[in-house]
């Protein structure tokens, strides 16, 4: 499985890739983008280890075999291989990430502050809203309290911040999980749908303020087509219809509500700050394309399904078990 979900990752990888090159109308090599340092925003997608470091109980799941597996040991990202943010920091030429909360670790090209099971809106935003954010209140604004503190200890002025940030590639995934705690503590669809614009919201305010402090490379990603994931499929299994790859139509239908939502802060971001490159990565096109061609790619589809079913469920136990004890 190890090299099925590696191409799923290297895929995504080169669809994001393309983005920037064609935003820059550049030769697709490593020097011609010209990135010197990658700070990472985010969640369990992109986190290196800050949820392993800030509460090993949350984290035990992921801090040992089978994840890790093909790195040889775990190192608390939420895959038995490399993520994202590894792909680009190995293109570019860079050490991989060292998380930010690793007093001993090594930041000269880079820090990822990304935190498993983190959000977008802060802890009390969310519990106004009747959602519960169980794992970690490292949200999307703390890590960029984070970032902030960082860039007083690797810059003397704020030219010199802005020089490197101008060398730089800022990437901020996250949202995810906003919606994810929303659904799975049993929150209608127009409920979650009500969360989205202050999501939105809140990932573009941290784009302008990294902006300011002299960004001109940003990546933010989209939702994935979440009603094709086996932890959805096998919480609504009876409340939505399938579509052509049997996935729940409803749960895809929201993730592109969520992405237009987006796109749109995106085109905002562009018409405000032109100078600045802020790409927006098509990971729903990019999943879409490999279930389309999964018996082409070597997937079997119906043992997938089996085998994800028990621990899907199991998550979502856990995730209801952490909301109601927090």
């Amino acid at each position: 499985m190890a090299p099925r979900s590696s191409f799923f990752v290297f895929t995504t990888f080169l669809i994001t890739l393309l983005s920037l090159i064609q935003a820059h109308e550049i030769a697709p090599t490593s020097d011609d983008l010209s990135i010197d340092y990658l700070f990472q925003f985010g969640d369990s997608i992109s986190d290196t280890g800050n949820l392993v470091i800030q509460d090993p109980i949350h984290a035990h799941n992921f801090a040992s075999f089978p994840y890790g597996l093909t790195l040889h040991k775990a190192t608390g990202r939420c895959s038995d291989g490399l993520l994202m943010i590894d792909q680009f920091a190995t293109f570019f030429g860079k050490p991989l990430l060292n998380p930010y909360l690793d007093l001993q670790a090594n930041f000269s090209h880079g820090v990822n502050f990304a935190v498993a099971g983190s959000t977008a809106l802060d802890t009390a935003t969310l519990l106004s809203k009747g959602v519960l954010s169980p794992v970690t209140n490292s949200s999307l604004n703390v890590q960029l309290d984070w970032f902030q503190t960082h860039l007083v200890s690797i810059c003397d002025t704020a030219l010199e911040c802005q020089e490197k940030l101008s060398r730089s590639l800022i990437l901020i995934e996250t949202g995810g999980n906003d919606y994810n705690y929303a659904m799975l503590q049993g929150n209608t669809m127009d409920q979650v749908r009500d969360i989205v614009p202050q999501v939105v919201e809140t990932i573009k305010n941290v784009a302008i303020q990294v902006i300011g402090y002299g960004a001109t490379r940003i990546y933010i990603p989209g939702n994935f087509p979440i009603g094709c994931l086996p932890i959805y499929k096998a919480t609504f299994e009876n409340a939505y219809t399938l579509d052509k790859l049997g996935c729940l139509d409803g749960l895809n239908d929201f993730a592109r509500f969520h992405n237009a939502h987006l796109k749109q802060a995106i085109k905002e971001l562009q018409r405000e700050y032109p100078e600045v490159a802020v790409i927006y990565g098509d990971y729903y096109s990019a999943l879409s394309s490999i279930l389309k061609n999964a018996g082409a790619l070597g997937f079997d589809v119906r043992l997938l399904g089996l085998m994800c079913r028990t621990s899907s469920r199991r998550v979502v136990d856990q995730v209801k078990t952490s909301a109601i004890s927090t």
